[in-house]
């Protein structure tokens, strides 16, 4: 059964460090680069929303079902965005990794690669999982897209599964890497990098 604590990781040129409320300020400016909270399919919140977003995350760490993180960009020192473990299930060694995002000059950048390289290999080589799920909006088609690029395997939809910040419901796409599965995409998110690097 897998534990799961706060934890920094770094590599590529981020750094994704345990969320904290001193992170408010930060993550606000980099939710304003864009104006991400006007996507409604997503979990971006308004200025005045963000500190009751980090509590939320917070509360679900306490839990035992989240583990969020800022991401650092380390060239610059900037806070660019936030992702997080969450819908944990220790018990079958399973996280889910979501609530993505990225400030809007970083998108489609190797900020996103490298992220899911840190949090996959947290996941499959430190805490041990079983699997990883992903999942997003069946309206967020730039979010599947992404998520099909890491080489995980759609699962399926969930029709009318969970709540929107709007409160509307939301037909879920689910995708997954299994352990065994790991060390192919593990391959190729490195290559993906390297490419990224030599451009």
């Amino acid at each position: 059964m897998i534990t799961v604590n706060p934890v920094t990781l770094e590599g590529q040129g981020v750094r994704l460090e345990p969320l904290a409320q001193e992170h408010r300020d930060a993550l606000v400016a980099a939710a304003t680069d864009g104006q991400l909270w006007e996507l409604w399919f997503t979990s971006v919140p308004t200025p005045q929303e963000a500190a009751g977003y980090i509590t939320d995350a917070l509360n679900g760490q306490r839990l035992g079902h989240m583990l969020p993180w800022v991401v650092r960009e380390l060239a610059s020192g900037e806070i660019i965005g936030t992702t997080r473990y969450h819908d944990i299930v220790a018990a079958i060694d399973r996280v889910e990794i979501g609530y993505t995002w990225y400030a809007t000059r970083w998108q489609r950048t190797h900020v996103n690669t490298a992220c899911k390289l840190l949090l996959l290999t947290h996941a499959f080589d430190s805490l041990g999982c079983k699997v990883v799920g992903l999942r997003t909006d069946r309206f967020n088609t730039g979010s599947q897209r992404a998520i099909a690029a890491l080489g995980a395997r759609q699962d399926g939809a969930l029709r009318h599964h969970q709540a929107r910040r709007d409160g509307t419901a939301r037909d879920s796409v689910m995708f997954s890497i299994l352990a065994a599965e790991w060390p192919d995409v593990k391959r190729h998110l490195v290559l993906r990098l390297a490419r990224h690097a030599g451009d």
